[in-house]
Protein backbone atom coordinates (compact mmCIF):
# COMPACT_ATOMS: atom_id res chain seq x y z
CA UNK A 1 0.00 0.00 0.00
CA UNK A 2 1.21 3.44 -0.47
CA UNK A 3 1.88 5.83 1.97
CA UNK A 4 -0.59 8.14 0.83
CA UNK A 5 -3.15 5.64 1.05
CA UNK A 6 -2.51 4.02 4.40
CA UNK A 7 -1.78 7.64 5.65
CA UNK A 8 -5.29 8.47 4.09
CA UNK A 9 -7.07 5.43 6.38
CA UNK A 10 -4.83 6.54 9.56
CA UNK A 11 -6.28 10.08 9.14
CA UNK A 12 -9.87 9.00 8.87
CA UNK A 13 -9.64 6.54 11.43
CA UNK A 14 -8.63 9.70 14.22
CA UNK A 15 -11.40 11.57 13.17
CA UNK A 16 -13.70 8.87 13.64
CA UNK A 17 -12.11 7.66 17.32
CA UNK A 18 -12.87 11.28 18.13
CA UNK A 19 -15.81 12.08 16.74
CA UNK A 20 -17.43 8.57 18.49
CA UNK A 21 -16.39 10.13 21.97
CA UNK A 22 -18.97 13.02 21.22
CA UNK A 23 -21.78 10.76 19.56
CA UNK A 24 -21.69 9.30 23.22
CA UNK A 25 -23.75 12.43 24.67
CA UNK A 26 -26.08 11.79 21.13
CA UNK A 27 -29.87 12.11 21.83
CA UNK A 28 -32.65 10.02 20.51
CA UNK A 29 -33.38 12.93 18.06
CA UNK A 30 -30.36 13.28 16.74
CA UNK A 31 -29.74 9.27 15.59
CA UNK A 32 -33.35 9.71 14.02
CA UNK A 33 -32.43 12.93 12.15
CA UNK A 34 -29.21 11.09 10.68
CA UNK A 35 -31.53 7.84 9.83
CA UNK A 36 -34.33 10.00 8.42
CA UNK A 37 -31.72 11.22 6.24
CA UNK A 38 -30.16 8.10 5.02
CA UNK A 39 -33.78 7.18 4.25
CA UNK A 40 -34.37 9.75 2.26
CA UNK A 41 -31.26 9.42 0.49
CA UNK A 42 -32.73 5.88 -0.16
CA UNK A 43 -35.51 7.30 -1.66
CA UNK A 44 -34.20 10.13 -3.58
CA UNK A 45 -31.63 7.57 -5.27
CA UNK A 46 -33.57 4.30 -5.90
CA UNK A 47 -32.98 3.81 -9.28
CA UNK A 48 -29.28 4.41 -8.70
CA UNK A 49 -29.21 1.63 -6.47
CA UNK A 50 -30.96 -0.80 -8.87
CA UNK A 51 -28.65 0.55 -11.81
CA UNK A 52 -25.55 0.11 -9.52
CA UNK A 53 -26.45 -3.38 -8.19
CA UNK A 54 -27.80 -4.35 -12.01
CA UNK A 55 -24.04 -3.21 -13.44
CA UNK A 56 -22.05 -5.30 -10.28
CA UNK A 57 -24.17 -8.58 -10.35
CA UNK A 58 -26.93 -8.44 -13.38
CA UNK A 59 -29.25 -8.43 -10.30
CA UNK A 60 -33.14 -7.55 -11.79
CA UNK A 61 -34.23 -4.20 -10.64
CA UNK A 62 -37.47 -6.10 -9.00
CA UNK A 63 -35.03 -8.41 -7.14
CA UNK A 64 -33.22 -5.19 -5.77
CA UNK A 65 -36.04 -3.72 -4.60
CA UNK A 66 -37.10 -6.53 -2.53
CA UNK A 67 -33.99 -7.65 -1.34
CA UNK A 68 -31.61 -4.96 -1.07
CA UNK A 69 -33.98 -1.50 -0.63
CA UNK A 70 -36.84 -2.58 0.78
CA UNK A 71 -34.72 -4.91 3.92
CA UNK A 72 -32.57 -1.66 4.39
CA UNK A 73 -35.66 0.83 4.88
CA UNK A 74 -37.21 -1.64 6.86
CA UNK A 75 -34.36 -1.66 9.22
CA UNK A 76 -34.75 2.34 8.95
CA UNK A 77 -37.97 2.62 10.00
CA UNK A 78 -38.07 -0.12 12.53
CA UNK A 79 -35.17 1.64 14.13
CA UNK A 80 -36.90 5.03 13.81
CA UNK A 81 -39.97 3.96 15.50
CA UNK A 82 -38.58 1.96 18.30
CA UNK A 83 -35.44 4.24 19.67
CA UNK A 84 -36.79 5.61 22.13
CA UNK A 85 -37.79 2.55 23.89
CA UNK A 86 -34.63 0.66 22.41
CA UNK A 87 -32.06 3.63 24.44
CA UNK A 88 -33.88 3.85 27.36
CA UNK A 89 -32.12 2.26 30.81
CA UNK A 90 -33.66 -0.85 31.46
CA UNK A 91 -34.40 -1.77 35.48
CA UNK A 92 -33.23 -4.33 37.16
CA UNK A 93 -34.67 -6.46 39.66
CA UNK A 94 -32.70 -7.50 42.89
CA UNK A 95 -32.53 -10.17 45.83
CA UNK A 96 -32.75 -8.51 49.38
CA UNK A 97 -28.90 -9.03 49.66
CA UNK A 98 -29.33 -5.89 47.25
CA UNK A 99 -32.12 -3.91 49.69
CA UNK A 100 -31.50 -0.02 49.39
CA UNK A 101 -29.87 -0.02 45.65
CA UNK A 102 -30.95 1.04 42.43
CA UNK A 103 -29.73 -1.17 39.39
CA UNK A 104 -30.21 -0.93 35.57
CA UNK A 105 -28.64 -1.56 32.68
CA UNK A 106 -27.27 1.22 30.60
CA UNK A 107 -27.01 1.34 26.67
CA UNK A 108 -24.11 2.84 25.45
CA UNK A 109 -21.99 3.08 22.02
CA UNK A 110 -19.38 0.92 21.25
CA UNK A 111 -17.44 3.40 19.92
CA UNK A 112 -15.45 3.82 16.76
CA UNK A 113 -16.59 0.61 14.51
CA UNK A 114 -15.81 -0.93 11.11
CA UNK A 115 -18.42 -2.60 8.57
CA UNK A 116 -17.07 -4.91 5.75
CA UNK A 117 -19.58 -5.99 3.75
CA UNK A 118 -19.23 -8.65 0.89
CA UNK A 119 -20.08 -8.58 -2.83
CA UNK A 120 -23.39 -10.43 -2.97
CA UNK A 121 -25.86 -8.41 -1.65
CA UNK A 122 -23.56 -5.40 -1.76
CA UNK A 123 -25.81 -2.36 -0.79
CA UNK A 124 -27.91 -3.95 1.91
CA UNK A 125 -25.32 -6.15 3.66
CA UNK A 126 -23.16 -2.85 4.07
CA UNK A 127 -26.18 -0.64 5.13
CA UNK A 128 -28.13 -2.99 7.16
CA UNK A 129 -25.47 -3.00 9.69
CA UNK A 130 -24.84 0.64 9.03
CA UNK A 131 -28.12 1.58 10.53
CA UNK A 132 -27.67 -0.58 13.49
CA UNK A 133 -24.73 1.31 14.64
CA UNK A 134 -26.23 4.45 13.52
CA UNK A 135 -29.22 3.75 16.00
CA UNK A 136 -26.62 3.23 18.82
CA UNK A 137 -24.75 6.31 18.49
CA UNK A 138 -21.50 4.87 16.64
CA UNK A 139 -19.21 6.45 14.43
CA UNK A 140 -18.56 4.00 11.38
CA UNK A 141 -15.99 3.20 8.42
CA UNK A 142 -17.05 0.90 5.76
CA UNK A 143 -15.20 -1.01 3.71
CA UNK A 144 -17.44 -2.63 0.89
CA UNK A 145 -16.59 -5.09 -1.37
CA UNK A 146 -14.14 -4.77 -4.24
CA UNK A 147 -15.79 -7.25 -6.59
CA UNK A 148 -19.09 -4.88 -6.46
CA UNK A 149 -17.35 -2.01 -7.67
CA UNK A 150 -20.15 0.38 -8.73
CA UNK A 151 -22.40 -0.31 -5.74
CA UNK A 152 -19.50 0.50 -3.47
CA UNK A 153 -18.78 3.95 -5.44
CA UNK A 154 -22.44 4.37 -4.92
CA UNK A 155 -22.31 3.55 -1.16
CA UNK A 156 -19.48 6.17 -0.87
CA UNK A 157 -21.37 8.81 -2.74
CA UNK A 158 -24.15 8.19 -0.51
CA UNK A 159 -22.47 8.26 2.54
CA UNK A 160 -20.67 11.45 1.59
CA UNK A 161 -23.61 12.93 0.85
CA UNK A 162 -25.40 12.33 4.61
CA UNK A 163 -22.64 12.13 6.90
CA UNK A 164 -20.00 13.88 8.21
CA UNK A 165 -16.21 12.17 7.09
CA UNK A 166 -16.20 11.69 10.99
CA UNK A 167 -19.38 10.06 11.43
CA UNK A 168 -19.24 7.62 8.84
CA UNK A 169 -16.35 7.30 6.28
CA UNK A 170 -15.99 4.46 3.61
CA UNK A 171 -12.67 3.06 2.45
CA UNK A 172 -12.46 1.40 -1.06
CA UNK A 173 -9.91 -0.92 -2.17
CA UNK A 174 -9.42 -4.51 -1.77
CA UNK A 175 -7.30 -6.50 0.49
CA UNK A 176 -4.00 -4.22 1.52
CA UNK A 177 -7.22 -1.81 2.22
CA UNK A 178 -8.85 -3.89 4.88
CA UNK A 179 -5.37 -5.36 6.22
CA UNK A 180 -4.85 -1.77 6.99
CA UNK A 181 -7.85 -1.47 8.77
CA UNK A 182 -7.69 -4.51 10.66
CA UNK A 183 -4.63 -3.59 11.94
CA UNK A 184 -6.47 -0.48 13.62
CA UNK A 185 -7.80 -0.81 17.06
CA UNK A 186 -11.76 -0.23 16.56
CA UNK A 187 -14.21 -0.73 19.60
CA UNK A 188 -16.25 -2.92 16.87
CA UNK A 189 -16.03 -5.36 13.92
CA UNK A 190 -18.77 -6.68 11.97
CA UNK A 191 -18.03 -8.55 9.17
CA UNK A 192 -20.11 -10.48 6.72
CA UNK A 193 -18.17 -13.06 4.27
CA UNK A 194 -16.99 -16.20 4.28
CA UNK A 195 -15.56 -18.41 7.43
CA UNK A 196 -12.20 -18.46 6.11
CA UNK A 197 -12.07 -15.05 5.64
CA UNK A 198 -13.78 -14.13 9.39
CA UNK A 199 -11.14 -16.49 11.00
CA UNK A 200 -8.72 -13.80 9.85
CA UNK A 201 -10.71 -10.98 11.26
CA UNK A 202 -11.55 -12.31 14.41
CA UNK A 203 -7.66 -13.24 14.58
CA UNK A 204 -7.25 -9.01 13.48
CA UNK A 205 -9.42 -8.14 16.31
CA UNK A 206 -7.74 -10.24 18.81
CA UNK A 207 -4.79 -8.34 19.01
CA UNK A 208 -7.21 -5.22 19.82
CA UNK A 209 -9.60 -6.87 22.10
CA UNK A 210 -11.93 -5.66 19.95
CA UNK A 211 -15.25 -6.98 19.49
CA UNK A 212 -16.62 -8.93 16.63
CA UNK A 213 -20.21 -9.73 15.08
CA UNK A 214 -19.40 -12.21 12.33
CA UNK A 215 -22.21 -13.06 10.18
CA UNK A 216 -20.97 -15.88 8.08
CA UNK A 217 -22.07 -18.28 5.53
CA UNK A 218 -21.68 -23.07 5.44
CA UNK A 219 -23.87 -25.53 3.64
CA UNK A 220 -27.46 -24.85 4.88
CA UNK A 221 -29.29 -28.22 4.70
CA UNK A 222 -32.74 -28.40 3.05
CA UNK A 223 -35.08 -31.35 4.03
CA UNK A 224 -38.19 -32.68 2.45
CA UNK A 225 -39.97 -34.79 4.24
CA UNK A 226 -42.86 -37.31 2.23
CA UNK A 227 -45.49 -35.72 4.69
CA UNK A 228 -44.92 -32.19 2.92
CA UNK A 229 -46.60 -30.19 0.32
CA UNK A 230 -44.42 -30.88 -2.81
CA UNK A 231 -45.57 -28.89 -5.08
CA UNK A 232 -45.07 -25.81 -2.43
CA UNK A 233 -41.78 -26.99 -1.21
CA UNK A 234 -40.39 -26.74 -4.59
CA UNK A 235 -41.52 -23.37 -5.50
CA UNK A 236 -40.19 -22.10 -2.49
CA UNK A 237 -37.33 -24.42 -2.28
CA UNK A 238 -37.02 -22.71 -6.34
CA UNK A 239 -37.36 -19.42 -5.25
CA UNK A 240 -34.99 -19.28 -2.34
CA UNK A 241 -32.15 -21.31 -3.95
CA UNK A 242 -31.64 -19.25 -7.49
CA UNK A 243 -32.44 -15.64 -6.94
CA UNK A 244 -29.46 -13.66 -6.98
CA UNK A 245 -28.22 -16.77 -9.00
CA UNK A 246 -27.44 -18.90 -5.77
CA UNK A 247 -25.27 -16.25 -4.08
CA UNK A 248 -27.06 -16.31 -0.92
CA UNK A 249 -25.43 -17.16 2.14
CA UNK A 250 -28.34 -18.38 3.65
CA UNK A 251 -29.50 -19.90 0.53
CA UNK A 252 -30.47 -23.74 0.40
CA UNK A 253 -27.09 -25.32 -0.05
CA UNK A 254 -27.64 -28.89 -0.10
CA UNK A 255 -31.49 -31.11 -0.37
CA UNK A 256 -32.22 -34.47 1.26
CA UNK A 257 -35.46 -35.45 0.18
CA UNK A 258 -37.57 -38.60 1.18
CA UNK A 259 -37.12 -41.88 -1.56
CA UNK A 260 -41.08 -41.75 -1.44
CA UNK A 261 -41.49 -38.41 -2.92
CA UNK A 262 -38.12 -38.02 -5.01
CA UNK A 263 -39.19 -38.43 -8.28
CA UNK A 264 -42.16 -36.47 -7.78
CA UNK A 265 -40.14 -33.56 -6.32
CA UNK A 266 -37.54 -33.75 -9.58
CA UNK A 267 -39.48 -34.31 -12.11
CA UNK A 268 -42.82 -33.20 -11.60
CA UNK A 269 -42.36 -30.03 -9.72
CA UNK A 270 -38.56 -28.53 -9.30
CA UNK A 271 -38.61 -28.45 -13.12
CA UNK A 272 -41.52 -27.00 -13.59
CA UNK A 273 -41.47 -24.27 -10.62
CA UNK A 274 -37.48 -22.96 -11.46
CA UNK A 275 -39.20 -22.65 -14.79
CA UNK A 276 -41.71 -20.66 -14.28
CA UNK A 277 -40.03 -18.25 -12.07
CA UNK A 278 -36.50 -18.23 -13.54
CA UNK A 279 -36.58 -19.58 -16.87
CA UNK A 280 -36.51 -15.79 -18.76
CA UNK A 281 -33.27 -14.64 -18.48
CA UNK A 282 -34.68 -10.89 -17.36
CA UNK A 283 -35.38 -12.67 -13.85
CA UNK A 284 -32.27 -13.98 -13.24
CA UNK A 285 -29.03 -12.31 -12.27
CA UNK A 286 -25.37 -13.33 -13.24
CA UNK A 287 -22.09 -14.42 -11.31
CA UNK A 288 -20.08 -11.51 -9.99
CA UNK A 289 -16.63 -12.44 -11.22
CA UNK A 290 -14.98 -14.84 -14.08
CA UNK A 291 -13.43 -16.45 -10.92
CA UNK A 292 -16.08 -17.50 -9.44
CA UNK A 293 -18.08 -18.44 -12.92
CA UNK A 294 -14.96 -20.74 -12.87
CA UNK A 295 -15.17 -22.01 -9.53
CA UNK A 296 -18.63 -22.73 -9.87
CA UNK A 297 -17.56 -24.46 -12.89
CA UNK A 298 -15.09 -26.86 -11.31
CA UNK A 299 -17.60 -27.87 -8.90
CA UNK A 300 -19.96 -29.16 -11.17
CA UNK A 301 -17.27 -31.24 -12.71
CA UNK A 302 -16.21 -32.59 -10.05
CA UNK A 303 -19.44 -33.85 -9.03
CA UNK A 304 -20.34 -34.95 -12.28
CA UNK A 305 -16.64 -36.81 -12.01
CA UNK A 306 -17.57 -38.87 -9.11
CA UNK A 307 -21.14 -40.09 -10.65
CA UNK A 308 -24.03 -37.06 -10.30
CA UNK A 309 -26.65 -36.50 -12.84
CA UNK A 310 -27.81 -33.43 -14.15
CA UNK A 311 -31.34 -33.60 -13.78
CA UNK A 312 -31.80 -29.80 -15.11
CA UNK A 313 -29.72 -27.08 -16.26
CA UNK A 314 -26.35 -27.23 -16.21
CA UNK A 315 -25.47 -24.45 -18.91
CA UNK A 316 -22.44 -22.46 -18.45
CA UNK A 317 -22.19 -19.20 -20.37
CA UNK A 318 -18.28 -18.26 -19.49
CA UNK A 319 -18.56 -14.82 -22.23
CA UNK A 320 -21.90 -13.40 -19.78
CA UNK A 321 -21.02 -14.76 -16.70
CA UNK A 322 -23.70 -16.95 -16.09
CA UNK A 323 -24.90 -20.00 -15.45
CA UNK A 324 -28.34 -22.02 -15.16
CA UNK A 325 -30.37 -23.10 -12.44
CA UNK A 326 -28.67 -26.38 -11.88
CA UNK A 327 -30.67 -30.08 -9.99
CA UNK A 328 -28.04 -32.24 -9.23
CA UNK A 329 -28.78 -36.19 -8.17
CA UNK A 330 -27.13 -39.33 -7.11
CA UNK A 331 -24.12 -36.78 -5.85
CA UNK A 332 -21.51 -38.40 -3.57
CA UNK A 333 -20.54 -37.32 -0.20
CA UNK A 334 -17.34 -36.75 -1.20
CA UNK A 335 -17.73 -34.26 -3.83
CA UNK A 336 -16.60 -30.91 -3.34
CA UNK A 337 -20.69 -29.50 -3.58
CA UNK A 338 -20.62 -31.45 -0.51
CA UNK A 339 -17.96 -30.37 1.21
CA UNK A 340 -17.62 -26.84 0.32
CA UNK A 341 -20.40 -23.90 0.17
CA UNK A 342 -21.63 -23.67 -3.17
CA UNK A 343 -22.45 -19.83 -3.13
CA UNK A 344 -23.90 -20.49 -6.64
CA UNK A 345 -26.73 -22.11 -8.70
CA UNK A 346 -26.12 -25.68 -8.53
CA UNK A 347 -28.25 -27.68 -5.67
CA UNK A 348 -27.48 -31.12 -4.91
CA UNK A 349 -29.54 -33.67 -4.45
CA UNK A 350 -29.73 -36.77 -1.98
CA UNK A 351 -32.37 -39.18 -0.81
CA UNK A 352 -32.74 -40.73 2.36
CA UNK A 353 -34.92 -43.06 3.87
CA UNK A 354 -34.80 -42.71 7.60
CA UNK A 355 -34.68 -38.87 9.57
CA UNK A 356 -32.07 -39.87 11.75
CA UNK A 357 -29.37 -40.54 8.68
CA UNK A 358 -30.12 -36.84 7.90
CA UNK A 359 -29.67 -35.64 11.33
CA UNK A 360 -26.38 -37.44 11.90
CA UNK A 361 -25.08 -36.17 8.46
CA UNK A 362 -26.40 -32.65 9.43
CA UNK A 363 -24.42 -32.99 12.72
CA UNK A 364 -20.80 -34.30 11.35
CA UNK A 365 -21.07 -31.01 9.52
CA UNK A 366 -19.49 -27.42 10.74
CA UNK A 367 -23.05 -26.02 12.35
CA UNK A 368 -25.24 -24.56 9.44
CA UNK A 369 -26.32 -20.76 8.95
CA UNK A 370 -29.76 -21.83 8.12
CA UNK A 371 -31.70 -25.16 8.76
CA UNK A 372 -34.85 -25.70 6.02
CA UNK A 373 -37.40 -28.37 6.81
CA UNK A 374 -40.83 -29.19 4.95
CA UNK A 375 -42.95 -31.62 6.78
CA UNK A 376 -46.43 -31.43 8.42
CA UNK A 377 -45.62 -34.00 10.53
CA UNK A 378 -44.86 -32.23 14.18
CA UNK A 379 -42.73 -35.22 15.07
CA UNK A 380 -40.43 -35.13 12.78
CA UNK A 381 -39.68 -30.83 12.92
CA UNK A 382 -39.57 -31.09 16.73
CA UNK A 383 -36.62 -34.03 16.18
CA UNK A 384 -34.57 -31.99 13.76
CA UNK A 385 -35.43 -28.35 16.12
CA UNK A 386 -33.63 -30.51 18.84
CA UNK A 387 -31.14 -32.94 17.40
CA UNK A 388 -29.45 -30.25 14.93
CA UNK A 389 -28.00 -26.89 15.92
CA UNK A 390 -27.86 -23.83 13.35
CA UNK A 391 -28.05 -20.29 13.58
CA UNK A 392 -31.45 -20.01 12.43
CA UNK A 393 -34.09 -22.92 11.15
CA UNK A 394 -37.48 -22.11 9.10
CA UNK A 395 -40.53 -24.64 8.78
CA UNK A 396 -42.39 -25.47 4.92
CA UNK A 397 -40.16 -22.14 3.71
CA UNK A 398 -36.64 -20.88 3.29
CA UNK A 399 -34.58 -17.37 3.37
CA UNK A 400 -37.85 -15.56 4.99
CA UNK A 401 -36.65 -15.25 8.56
CA UNK A 402 -33.57 -12.77 7.44
CA UNK A 403 -36.56 -10.00 6.96
CA UNK A 404 -38.43 -11.18 9.63
CA UNK A 405 -38.04 -7.92 11.64
CA UNK A 406 -38.01 -8.95 15.33
CA UNK A 407 -35.98 -11.97 14.86
CA UNK A 408 -31.86 -12.28 15.84
CA UNK A 409 -30.19 -13.15 12.65
CA UNK A 410 -26.98 -15.05 12.30
CA UNK A 411 -25.00 -18.19 12.73
CA UNK A 412 -23.67 -19.96 15.07
CA UNK A 413 -19.80 -21.19 15.73
CA UNK A 414 -18.62 -22.06 12.11
CA UNK A 415 -21.47 -19.97 10.53
CA UNK A 416 -21.00 -16.48 12.58
CA UNK A 417 -20.50 -15.09 15.84
CA UNK A 418 -23.37 -12.79 17.50
CA UNK A 419 -26.71 -11.85 15.66
CA UNK A 420 -27.94 -8.45 13.99
CA UNK A 421 -30.94 -6.89 12.90
CA UNK A 422 -33.79 -4.40 14.55
CA UNK A 423 -33.24 -4.45 18.18
CA UNK A 424 -30.63 -6.98 18.21
CA UNK A 425 -28.48 -5.21 15.81
CA UNK A 426 -28.91 -2.21 18.39
CA UNK A 427 -27.55 -4.41 20.83
CA UNK A 428 -24.34 -5.66 18.86
CA UNK A 429 -23.56 -2.28 18.82
CA UNK A 430 -24.05 -1.24 22.06
CA UNK A 431 -21.97 -1.89 25.35
CA UNK A 432 -24.56 -3.21 27.70
CA UNK A 433 -23.09 -1.59 30.86
CA UNK A 434 -24.40 -2.66 34.63
CA UNK A 435 -24.94 0.41 36.88
CA UNK A 436 -25.28 0.22 40.62
CA UNK A 437 -26.74 3.30 42.91
CA UNK A 438 -26.06 2.41 46.47
CA UNK A 439 -27.37 3.96 49.22
CA UNK A 440 -25.26 6.58 51.59
CA UNK A 441 -24.40 4.80 55.07
CA UNK A 442 -25.69 1.30 56.45
CA UNK A 443 -25.95 -0.67 53.66
CA UNK A 444 -26.68 -4.67 53.94
CA UNK A 445 -23.14 -5.05 52.33
CA UNK A 446 -21.56 -3.85 55.15
CA UNK A 447 -22.70 -6.23 57.46
CA UNK A 448 -21.28 -8.78 56.27
CA UNK A 449 -17.44 -6.34 56.29
CA UNK A 450 -14.39 -8.29 57.94
CA UNK A 451 -13.79 -8.40 60.68
CA UNK A 452 -15.98 -11.78 60.79
CA UNK A 453 -17.77 -11.87 64.26
CA UNK A 454 -20.26 -14.77 65.20
CA UNK A 455 -23.07 -12.66 64.06
CA UNK A 456 -21.02 -12.13 60.61
CA UNK A 457 -20.20 -15.89 60.56
CA UNK A 458 -23.98 -16.34 60.95
CA UNK A 459 -24.86 -13.67 58.40
CA UNK A 460 -22.92 -15.45 55.66
CA UNK A 461 -23.90 -18.91 56.46
CA UNK A 462 -27.59 -17.68 56.03
CA UNK A 463 -26.89 -15.93 52.56
CA UNK A 464 -25.14 -19.50 51.56
CA UNK A 465 -27.52 -21.57 52.45
CA UNK A 466 -30.93 -19.74 51.70
CA UNK A 467 -30.62 -16.68 48.90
Amino acid sequence: MDTATQSHIRDLFEGVKKHALVLRNSSISDRKTKLKKLENWIMDNRKEIKDAVYQDLQKPHEETDLTEVFVVLSEIRKARKNLKQWMMPKPASASITYLGTKAETFYEPKGACLIIAPWNYPFQLAVGPLVSAIAAGNSVIIKPSEFSENTSELIQRMCSDVFKPEEVGVVLGAIKESQELLSLPFDHIFFTGSPQVGKIVMEAASKHLTSVTLELGGKSPTIVDRSANIKDAAQKIAWGKWQNAGQVCIAPDYLFVHDDVKKKLIEEELVVQSEKLYGNKEMYGGIISRHHHNRINDLMADAINKGADIEFGGKSDRDNLRFTPTLLSNVSKDSRVMEEEIFGPILPLMSYSEIDEVIDFINRKPKPLALYIFSKKKSIISKIKKSTSSGMMTINDVVLQFAHPNLPIGGVNNSGIGKAHGHTGFIAFSNEKAVVKQRVGLTMAKTVYPPYSAFKKFMIDFMVKYF
